[in-house]
């Protein structure tokens, strides 16, 4: 049985795609990626989709982050549709059904996706896992809003917790019976109690901020030995 995309598809994408998400950050970055694609290739499975389409849905649905994140999802699906590459592998039905897919994945749209490719990449884009959802979340945090103060990334996090992943957030869960429905009542069980909460991401936060402020400080001894090798050369060529 196929478990997963063939062979010179795959080969395109990690060459050609997967690269694009290192620029995106923890949140929205490879790893993140790839575990979308893994979730999508076992669901297409469950469901009886075809395993390409699902695995370019999974790996072109973020490419959208390289602008604005609100419109992120409608970016990455015109992102799909305009790459002249994927009509090797796919007709122009399938590319329209994939680029719908792309554009129905994100978790705070108000329709449900128009196919069960959307439905797929919606379901596995949710990462569900607590662990991932809370460093995810605390991460996120770290990168885009580095002037918040230790108390003010808790409340951005609980924030975030309560509107996307409570009993009564915007979350959606597409498939029935999928992985993600066990993983998210435990979400709920912790966010009831704000306590059990407020322990994970005391429990998660120092750990991220301290790869946050060692990559700081990397970046800036590296911008230093740039500065001095600057300085040398200048040095040399008036003395030549």
């Amino acid at each position: 049985m196929q478990q997963t995309a063939s062979l010179d598809i795959v080969a395109f994408v990690e060459q050609q795609i997967l690269p694009r998400y290192t620029a995106f950050g923890k949140s929205h970055g490879l790893v993140h990626v790839q575990r979308v694609i893994a979730n999508s290739m076992k669901l297409a499975q469950v469901v009886g989709a075809d395993l390409n389409m699902a695995y370019v849905i999974a790996a072109y649905h973020d490419l959208g982050m390289e602008g604005p994140r609100a419109i992120h999802h409608l970016t990455s699906g015109k992102i799909l549709i305009a790459d002249a590459r994927l009509k090797k592998w796919f007709s122009p039905e399938q590319l329209r059904i994939m680029k719908e897919a792309v554009e129905d994945h994100r978790a705070s749209s108000s329709r449900a996706p128009r196919s069960i490719y959307g439905k797929i990449v919606a379901e596995a884009d949710r990462d569900l896992e607590p662990e991932v959802v809370f460093q995810r979340a605390i991460q996120y945090g770290l990168e885009h809003y580095p002037m918040l103060n230790d108390e003010q990334m808790w409340q951005r996090f609980y924030d975030h917790m309560k509107e996307k992943y409570s009993r009564t957030g915007y979350i959606k869960l597409w498939i029935p019976n999928s992985p993600n429905a066990q993983n998210l009542d435990i979400i709920y069980k912790t966010i009831d109690n704000e306590a059990k909460l407020h322990k994970e991401f005391d429990r998660i936060y120092p750990v991220e901020k301290l790869k946050i402020e060692k990559l700081v400080k990397c970046i800036h001894i590296m911008l230093d030995l740039v500065f001095l090798e600057g300085i040398e050369m200048i040095s040399d060529t008036i003395k030549n």
